[in-house]
Protein backbone atom coordinates (compact mmCIF):
# COMPACT_ATOMS: atom_id res chain seq x y z
CA UNK A 1 0.00 0.00 0.00
CA UNK A 2 1.03 3.90 -0.69
CA UNK A 3 1.14 6.55 0.57
CA UNK A 4 0.15 9.88 -1.46
CA UNK A 5 0.58 13.34 -0.92
CA UNK A 6 -1.67 15.50 -2.95
CA UNK A 7 -0.14 19.46 -3.35
CA UNK A 8 -2.98 21.57 -4.81
CA UNK A 9 -2.58 24.41 -6.97
CA UNK A 10 -3.29 28.08 -7.03
CA UNK A 11 -5.62 29.75 -4.75
CA UNK A 12 -6.82 26.00 -3.71
CA UNK A 13 -6.48 24.38 -0.66
CA UNK A 14 -6.73 20.71 0.38
CA UNK A 15 -9.99 20.68 0.69
CA UNK A 16 -9.87 20.19 -3.23
CA UNK A 17 -9.18 16.47 -3.05
CA UNK A 18 -12.14 16.28 -0.92
CA UNK A 19 -13.81 13.57 -3.50
CA UNK A 20 -10.73 11.95 -4.40
CA UNK A 21 -9.30 11.07 -1.16
CA UNK A 22 -12.07 8.59 0.11
CA UNK A 23 -11.30 6.77 -3.15
CA UNK A 24 -7.86 6.62 -2.58
CA UNK A 25 -7.93 5.40 1.29
CA UNK A 26 -10.82 2.66 0.13
CA UNK A 27 -8.20 1.38 -1.85
CA UNK A 28 -6.35 0.61 1.47
CA UNK A 29 -3.74 3.75 0.83
CA UNK A 30 -3.08 6.87 2.77
CA UNK A 31 -3.66 10.01 1.55
CA UNK A 32 -2.56 13.32 2.70
CA UNK A 33 -3.63 16.78 1.34
CA UNK A 34 -2.46 19.33 3.38
CA UNK A 35 -3.20 23.32 3.01
CA UNK A 36 0.18 25.01 1.67
CA UNK A 37 0.42 27.64 3.80
CA UNK A 38 -1.36 30.66 3.56
CA UNK A 39 -4.39 28.83 1.26
CA UNK A 40 -7.12 26.96 2.59
CA UNK A 41 -7.85 27.32 5.85
CA UNK A 42 -3.73 27.92 6.82
CA UNK A 43 -4.12 31.75 8.18
CA UNK A 44 -0.43 32.63 7.46
CA UNK A 45 0.65 35.93 5.85
CA UNK A 46 1.38 36.11 2.25
CA UNK A 47 4.12 38.54 3.28
CA UNK A 48 6.14 35.92 5.39
CA UNK A 49 6.06 33.46 2.75
CA UNK A 50 8.14 31.96 -0.04
CA UNK A 51 8.09 29.18 -2.56
CA UNK A 52 10.74 27.61 -0.54
CA UNK A 53 8.97 27.92 2.70
CA UNK A 54 5.74 25.85 0.68
CA UNK A 55 8.97 23.26 0.04
CA UNK A 56 9.90 22.90 3.60
CA UNK A 57 6.40 22.41 4.40
CA UNK A 58 5.83 19.57 2.09
CA UNK A 59 9.57 17.91 2.51
CA UNK A 60 8.92 17.99 6.45
CA UNK A 61 6.13 16.14 5.47
CA UNK A 62 7.61 13.65 3.00
CA UNK A 63 10.29 12.91 5.67
CA UNK A 64 7.57 12.37 8.59
CA UNK A 65 6.30 9.33 6.73
CA UNK A 66 7.19 6.05 7.45
CA UNK A 67 8.13 4.85 3.95
CA UNK A 68 8.52 6.80 0.44
CA UNK A 69 5.53 8.30 -0.93
CA UNK A 70 3.83 9.29 -4.38
CA UNK A 71 3.61 13.29 -4.54
CA UNK A 72 0.89 14.52 -6.45
CA UNK A 73 0.95 17.83 -7.42
CA UNK A 74 -1.65 19.88 -9.58
CA UNK A 75 -1.07 22.76 -11.87
CA UNK A 76 0.94 25.21 -9.72
CA UNK A 77 1.86 22.32 -7.07
CA UNK A 78 3.97 21.05 -9.85
CA UNK A 79 6.72 23.46 -8.68
CA UNK A 80 6.72 22.23 -5.34
CA UNK A 81 6.80 18.43 -5.97
CA UNK A 82 9.97 19.19 -8.36
CA UNK A 83 12.03 20.65 -5.56
CA UNK A 84 10.90 18.29 -2.93
CA UNK A 85 11.90 15.62 -5.20
CA UNK A 86 15.33 17.48 -5.39
CA UNK A 87 15.94 17.68 -1.98
CA UNK A 88 14.67 14.12 -1.26
CA UNK A 89 14.93 11.87 -3.78
CA UNK A 90 15.46 8.82 -1.71
CA UNK A 91 11.94 9.76 0.07
CA UNK A 92 9.74 9.64 -3.18
CA UNK A 93 8.88 6.82 -5.12
CA UNK A 94 6.76 8.73 -7.86
CA UNK A 95 6.04 12.02 -9.23
CA UNK A 96 2.46 12.71 -10.70
CA UNK A 97 2.68 15.71 -12.57
CA UNK A 98 -1.86 15.86 -12.66
CA UNK A 99 -1.62 18.84 -15.85
CA UNK A 100 1.08 20.35 -13.80
CA UNK A 101 4.17 22.83 -14.45
CA UNK A 102 7.03 20.25 -14.91
CA UNK A 103 9.71 22.97 -15.29
CA UNK A 104 13.62 22.78 -16.14
CA UNK A 105 16.01 23.99 -13.64
CA UNK A 106 15.85 27.61 -13.65
CA UNK A 107 12.36 28.45 -15.16
CA UNK A 108 9.58 30.40 -13.50
CA UNK A 109 6.26 29.30 -13.70
CA UNK A 110 5.41 32.91 -15.32
CA UNK A 111 7.76 32.44 -18.41
CA UNK A 112 6.78 28.83 -19.32
CA UNK A 113 2.63 30.46 -18.85
CA UNK A 114 3.24 33.20 -20.99
CA UNK A 115 4.36 31.01 -24.30
CA UNK A 116 0.65 29.12 -23.77
CA UNK A 117 -0.40 31.61 -26.08
CA UNK A 118 -4.49 30.11 -25.76
CA UNK A 119 -4.56 29.55 -22.18
CA UNK A 120 -7.11 31.39 -20.73
CA UNK A 121 -5.20 32.87 -17.61
CA UNK A 122 -2.56 35.56 -18.90
CA UNK A 123 -5.35 38.23 -20.80
CA UNK A 124 -7.58 37.20 -17.18
CA UNK A 125 -5.14 37.58 -14.00
CA UNK A 126 -5.99 40.51 -11.60
CA UNK A 127 -3.06 41.22 -9.60
CA UNK A 128 -2.28 43.00 -6.16
CA UNK A 129 0.85 44.46 -6.01
CA UNK A 130 0.39 45.91 -2.91
CA UNK A 131 -1.09 42.65 -1.03
CA UNK A 132 1.22 40.64 -3.38
CA UNK A 133 -1.10 38.24 -4.58
CA UNK A 134 -3.48 37.30 -7.81
CA UNK A 135 -6.68 35.94 -9.00
CA UNK A 136 -8.08 34.80 -12.03
CA UNK A 137 -11.13 37.23 -13.01
CA UNK A 138 -14.19 35.69 -12.10
CA UNK A 139 -15.50 35.36 -15.40
CA UNK A 140 -13.07 32.92 -17.19
CA UNK A 141 -12.37 30.67 -13.58
CA UNK A 142 -15.23 28.92 -15.14
CA UNK A 143 -14.31 28.42 -18.39
CA UNK A 144 -10.31 28.06 -17.20
CA UNK A 145 -10.63 25.87 -14.34
CA UNK A 146 -13.94 24.71 -13.91
CA UNK A 147 -15.47 24.10 -17.62
CA UNK A 148 -17.00 20.68 -16.46
CA UNK A 149 -18.38 21.27 -12.75
CA UNK A 150 -21.69 20.72 -11.98
CA UNK A 151 -23.46 23.58 -10.47
CA UNK A 152 -23.17 22.53 -6.68
CA UNK A 153 -19.60 21.65 -7.34
CA UNK A 154 -18.91 25.28 -8.14
CA UNK A 155 -21.31 26.59 -5.15
CA UNK A 156 -18.52 24.44 -3.21
CA UNK A 157 -15.50 25.55 -4.71
CA UNK A 158 -15.71 29.51 -5.37
CA UNK A 159 -16.38 30.32 -1.16
CA UNK A 160 -13.44 28.46 -0.82
CA UNK A 161 -10.67 30.14 -3.11
CA UNK A 162 -8.21 32.57 -1.92
CA UNK A 163 -5.34 34.93 -3.40
CA UNK A 164 -2.54 33.28 -4.89
CA UNK A 165 1.19 34.88 -4.05
CA UNK A 166 2.94 35.95 -6.48
CA UNK A 167 6.51 34.32 -5.96
CA UNK A 168 4.51 31.23 -7.48
CA UNK A 169 5.00 32.92 -10.70
CA UNK A 170 8.16 34.48 -10.58
CA UNK A 171 10.25 32.23 -8.34
CA UNK A 172 12.81 30.19 -10.24
CA UNK A 173 12.66 26.05 -9.46
CA UNK A 174 15.82 24.07 -9.16
CA UNK A 175 16.33 20.42 -10.47
CA UNK A 176 19.10 18.75 -11.40
CA UNK A 177 19.67 14.95 -13.73
CA UNK A 178 21.37 13.48 -10.74
CA UNK A 179 18.39 14.05 -7.77
CA UNK A 180 15.09 15.11 -9.26
CA UNK A 181 15.84 13.69 -12.62
CA UNK A 182 16.05 9.68 -11.25
CA UNK A 183 12.70 9.75 -9.00
CA UNK A 184 10.19 8.13 -11.33
CA UNK A 185 7.65 10.34 -13.08
CA UNK A 186 4.13 10.20 -14.61
CA UNK A 187 1.87 12.78 -16.16
CA UNK A 188 -1.93 13.01 -16.14
CA UNK A 189 -3.09 15.09 -19.21
CA UNK A 190 -6.32 17.41 -19.20
CA UNK A 191 -7.33 17.08 -22.62
CA UNK A 192 -10.33 20.26 -22.20
CA UNK A 193 -7.59 22.31 -20.01
CA UNK A 194 -7.84 25.85 -21.18
CA UNK A 195 -5.84 26.99 -17.99
CA UNK A 196 -2.96 25.26 -19.23
CA UNK A 197 -3.51 23.50 -22.56
CA UNK A 198 -2.64 20.45 -24.03
CA UNK A 199 0.09 21.87 -26.25
CA UNK A 200 2.05 23.08 -23.13
CA UNK A 201 1.37 20.42 -21.16
CA UNK A 202 3.25 18.14 -24.04
CA UNK A 203 6.23 20.85 -24.22
CA UNK A 204 7.05 20.54 -20.90
CA UNK A 205 6.89 16.18 -21.22
CA UNK A 206 8.94 16.88 -24.04
CA UNK A 207 11.67 18.58 -21.60
CA UNK A 208 10.94 15.76 -18.93
CA UNK A 209 9.71 12.91 -20.57
CA UNK A 210 7.43 10.67 -18.10
CA UNK A 211 7.67 6.92 -17.98
CA UNK A 212 3.63 6.67 -18.24
CA UNK A 213 1.29 9.55 -19.41
CA UNK A 214 -2.37 9.21 -18.96
CA UNK A 215 -4.93 11.65 -21.01
CA UNK A 216 -8.25 12.13 -18.90
CA UNK A 217 -11.05 14.07 -21.38
CA UNK A 218 -11.82 17.06 -18.63
CA UNK A 219 -10.94 19.89 -17.83
CA UNK A 220 -8.52 21.47 -15.58
CA UNK A 221 -9.75 20.23 -12.41
CA UNK A 222 -10.55 16.71 -12.50
CA UNK A 223 -10.39 15.87 -8.82
CA UNK A 224 -13.78 17.47 -8.35
CA UNK A 225 -14.96 16.86 -11.83
CA UNK A 226 -14.18 13.44 -12.54
CA UNK A 227 -12.39 11.57 -9.59
CA UNK A 228 -12.79 8.46 -10.11
CA UNK A 229 -10.98 8.53 -13.57
CA UNK A 230 -8.37 10.22 -11.45
CA UNK A 231 -8.36 7.64 -8.88
CA UNK A 232 -7.67 5.24 -11.42
CA UNK A 233 -4.71 6.74 -13.31
CA UNK A 234 -3.22 7.66 -10.35
CA UNK A 235 -3.47 4.01 -9.00
CA UNK A 236 -2.45 2.18 -12.03
CA UNK A 237 0.40 -0.06 -11.82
Amino acid sequence: MATFILVHGAAHGGWCWHKLLPLLEAAGHTAIAPDLLGLGADTTPIAELSLARWVDQVAALVAAQRERVILVGHSRGGLIISEVAERLPERVSRLVYLTAFLLADGQTLGEVAATDEASVLGPNLVVDEAAGTWLIRPEAAVPGFFADYAPEDLDYTFPRLRPEPLFSLSTPIHVTVGRFGQVPRRYIECLQDRAITLECQRRMQAVWPCERVFSLDTSHSPFISAPHALADALLAE
